[in-house]
């Protein structure tokens, strides 16, 4: 793909990677979405992906080594019936991409825009295609091509456009589908299909898709025809030399998450197509493009001088907002977003430790609300959690739809419980940032109680130590599993009994059942809980026992080792004390203002050496790290990893769907690393630098009711736009900012 400031293009049809072309052109408006692919016919390899937001299924945990406790159901996001789909035939040819001999090939994603095009010439012809999923009517995609005769010939052309449910997910069992079709209509110029999930042993809601497909442009309707799957509109017209001709396919797709039955989905629909049937591709087009406008004018980040940074970066806050802007408190952000099946689309903890600093930030703050009570709506669930695994309390899934556990890996559903303190983080988070102290006092403390709960069943107290301790975890860094007092998991915890603690004293909540004997045992675990450290190195030892291994630095392994999870077998790399993400460095993170920069140095200069990235959530805690230490070079060096992990396919893994939450790795190492943005204590602070290499660079920030610009080049310039006055510290002198010309 070209390097370009708004645009990710490329001249070629990349038939031997077309999967990895079609994760880094995908679109989508955090209703819906969908892979690149092309909607014409493509016979060679490719992952068809079109995703509803909140539309899943439960499939069977199927495994011989079934233990109490585990998930009944893997949830998994699947794919959407086919509304994309046509067939074009040109001359009477059906015109297959992955076999023709194309000329001209181009395909560009407008960043910028939210519009996806490609152009190319078959058979004397040049097609023009754009597509979006507009913003402005989230029900609607829109596919729109133009025809023109290239060798001065006539040409007729027929377009078959169809909503086609036989799809098919690749990680489903035994070529499984998921659709039910339950109604086809048909009409010369539109037509309807609505498909059901099919049925599940769980009691998990089937979900309804109701799409109808209209069309507008130049082409004359012919006769329409039902299959079993699908439903298909023709059109057809002949392409003179000098007379292009267009055809639109405008699609509307609504959902039983929205309404009630069947009848209602048929109103919802036909009203909506009342309202945008006599709207022109123009102003369908402008109505979407200025919503994009907006979320740009807040969030764009302007990079001068390194034209690849500029890039990485607005390409993931556009796939961010793409996939979330948090309209609907009952979705979250997946991993993958609208991209691809892998992780089962579901939720993980990315979001509350990831992704809240920037929605903060970057959008409105009932956006990060609307996160919370995600998490908040689903406590039922994670009270399910703990008690499947005989604990108090409520611990929250690390993979969910509903807020049930539905992941099927021991070491992850079972260990990796240091998930249960990002919720509570990001509670924290939002208080602090904000000064809104409501949340924190009625839902945040109802959900913190029983977090709270949940850590205090979960230790256990060493009569030879006289300490609590944690056993039997994984803590962020997944290639160590089943080990003992990690350092991260335990910090969490006695930082949520504390923060519990103090919020109850200033919330009084006697509903929740707190009494003084259960806060007398939580200041106790505070008090008696264990840290490994090492006081010879002057470091937090990331779990029992992990000094003992070999600690040969990962600069040292030879290069045909890495990735280590594509060469090395899962035991070799548990054996390894190679780290896979920032486990001891993520809590100095999160509780930056407790620890040193001596502390921070020490802790970085050891495990940084022996962490090979290999998660995409890796790079962006360690660039943070690095730039308040001063270590500009690793700071830029990971910055780079995170902005373009999926445009320069670091983890080789891009072709599956795109890293979607860790996408904001790439503005929290720009904030809060080379800008070192602190809000700490309810303060903000900044520390500038500009990194090698980098002109200048700047962005906006919503903080407490005020919008501030920060330009950093020759010279830092922070400018407040809107809001009360505020005094900031930059460089370590207190500063007022005022808006412009006001006393």
């Amino acid at each position: 793909m070209e390097v370009s400031p708004w645009h990710i293009t490329s001249h070629t049809l990349e038939r031997d990677n077309r999967r990895l072309q079609e994760s880094l052109t995908s679109i989508g408006n955090g209703y819906m979405g969908m892979r690149g692919n092309f909607a014409e016919t493509y016979v060679g390899d490719t992952l068809g992906g079109i995703y509803v937001a909140g539309v899943w299924y439960p499939d069977k945990t199927r495994v011989g080594w079934w233990k109490n406790g585990y998930p009944e159901y893997f949830g998994k996001a699947i794919n959407a019936i086919n509304f994309a789909k046509i067939e074009l035939y040109i001359d009477d040819t059906l015109i297959d991409l992955y076999t023709a001999k194309l000329d001209a090939f181009e395909v560009s994603l407008d960043m910028k825009r939210g519009v996806l095009s490609y152009v190319y010439e078959v058979a004397g012809v040049k097609v023009s295609a754009e597509r979006f999923m507009s913003l402005a009517t989230k029900e609607l995609a829109v596919f729109a091509f133009m025809f023109e005769s290239t060798d001065g010939n006539a040409h007729e052309v027929h377009i078959a456009s169809a909503i086609d449910a036989d799809v098919y997910n690749e990680d489903a069992n035994y070529n499984e589908q998921f659709w039910e079709v339950a109604v086809r209509e048909r009409r010369q110029t539109e037509s309807v299909l609505a498909a059901q999930t099919i049925k599940n042993d769980f009691g998990i809601e089937r979900f309804t898709l109701y799409i109808k497909q209209f069309f507008a442009g130049d082409f004359t309707a012919l006769e329409p025809e039902l299959t079993t799957k699908s439903v298909w509109n023709h059109y057809a017209t002949t392409i003179k030399p000098g007379v292009p001709k267009t055809f639109e396919k405008r699609v509307l797709v609504t959902t039983s998450r929205d309404y009630a039955d069947y009848d209602a989905l048929k109103a919802a629909t036909d009203a909506l197509q009342d309202d945008i049937a006599p709207q022109t591709f123009l102003e369908l087009y402008e109505a979407h493009t200025a919503k994009w406008a907006d979320r740009w004018e807040l969030a764009d980040v302007e990079i001068t001088g390194n034209p690849e940074a500029q890039q990485g970066i607005r390409f993931n806050l556009f796939q961010l907002f793409s996939t979330y802007y948090g309209e609907d408190e009952r979705l979250n952000i997946g991993p993958k977003g609208f991209t691809g099946e892998k992780y089962g689309g579901a939720t993980y903890w990315d979001t509350e430790a990831y992704a809240v600093p920037l929605y903060l930030a970057l959008a409105d703050q009932k956006v990060t609300k609307n996160l919370l009570h995600y998490r908040r709506n689903q406590l039922d669930g994670a009270r399910h959690n703990a008690k499947q695994q005989g604990l108090a309390g409520a611990l929250y899934p690390m993979v969910t739809f509903n807020g049930i556990e539905c992941h099927n890996e021991w070491e992850i559903t079972f260990e990796e419980i240091h998930r249960n303190g990002a919720m509570a983080y990001a509670i924290y988070n939002y208080t602090n940032y904000t000064g809104d102290e409501s949340y924190l006092a009625h839902e945040g403390l109802e959900v913190l109680v029983e977090i709270a709960r949940f850590w205090a069943d979960r230790v256990h107290f060493s009569q030879r130590s006289q300490k609590y301790m944690i056993y039997g975890v994984t803590g962020p860094n997944e290639y160590e599993n089943n080990v003992n007092n990690n350092w991260y998991t335990n910090t969490l915890a006695a930082w949520v009994l504390a923060y519990t603690t103090e919020a109850l004293v200033k919330f009084p909540r006697p509903e929740l059942g707190v009494d003084a004997g259960e806060l007398a045992r939580w200041r106790h675990i505070i008090d008696h809980l264990y840290f490994p450290k090492d006081e010879a190195l002057g470091i937090f030892v990331q779990h029992d026992g992990y000094l003992d291994k070999d600690l040969t630095p990962v600069s040292e392994l030879a290069p045909e080792n890495l990735p280590l999870n594509q060469n090395w077998s899962w035991d070799k790399i548990l054996r390894s004390a190679y780290i896979k993400q920032a486990d001891v460095l993520q809590g100095i993170y999160f509780f930056g203002n407790r620890y040193s920069l001596d502390e921070k140095r020490r802790n970085f200069k050891f495990y940084e050496p022996l962490t090979v990235h290999e998660s995409s959530l890796s790079p962006s805690i360690h660039a943070i790290l690095a730039a308040e230490l001063g270590l500009e070079e690793k700071a830029v060096e990971m910055y780079e990893r995170t902005a373009r992990l999926d445009l320069d396919n670091y983890n080789n893994d891009t072709a599956d769907g795109l890293h979607i939450t860790s996408m904001t790795g790439s503005w929290l190492a720009i904030v809060q690393g080379f800008a070192q943005m602190k809000t700490w204590d309810g303060s903000l602070s900044f520390a500038p630098f500009t990194p090698e290499g980098w002109t200048s660079y700047s962005f906006h920030v919503n903080y407490r009711g005020r919008l501030i610009y920060v330009a950093v080049g020759e010279q830092t310039e922070i400018t407040l736009l809107a809001g009360e006055p505020l005094v900031i510290t930059l460089f370590g002198v207190e500063k007022e900012l005022k808006i412009k010309g006001e006393n």
